[in-house]
């Protein structure tokens, strides 16, 4: 489903800690003004912290995507690209609450900006994390 959207993966760390998206502006995703479709940019961007965190976090852990807020600065009219990245510390956090709380919201904020580094939008994402058997149970 994600090759629909048109956005392709340029990068991806050997860890998982960093993937890197663009977006070219075409047909597929113009709006009537001409520019990307806001929608197509949130969907380009809503599922990668998620699949990160699956495989980071391995099979003892549920991840869910929750809630996005999303803030469109400027109209997309040309290849616009999004970086998603994850430290250590993080995760190394995430890992230790889990096991204390056995649940926890996190919310991660990217971009996506255009090949001058321009701002074209910021999305926070919300996402869930729980230990499988606390998820199961509940």
């Amino acid at each position: 489903m994600y090759r629909r959207t048109t956005a392709r993966l340029i990068e991806v760390s050997d860890d998982l800690h960093k993937a890197v998206i663009s977006l070219n502006h075409n047909w597929k995703n113009k709006n009537y003004a001409g520019s990307i479709f806001a929608s197509s940019m949130l969907a380009r961007a809503d599922p990668i912290f998620m699949i990160q965190l699956i495989q980071i976090l391995g099979a003892n852990y549920v991840v869910w995507d929750k809630a996005v807020e999303a803030w469109y600065r400027k109209p997309a009219k040309s290849r616009i690209f999004g970086a998603f990245v994850f430290s250590e510390e993080e995760i190394k956090q995430i890992k230790i609450d889990v096991a204390k709380n056995s649940e926890r919201d996190i919310i991660k904020m990217m971009s996506l900006v255009d090949e001058k580094q321009n701002s074209i939008a910021s999305f926070h994402k919300t996402l869930y994390i729980a230990d499988k058997q606390f998820y199961k149970k509940n």
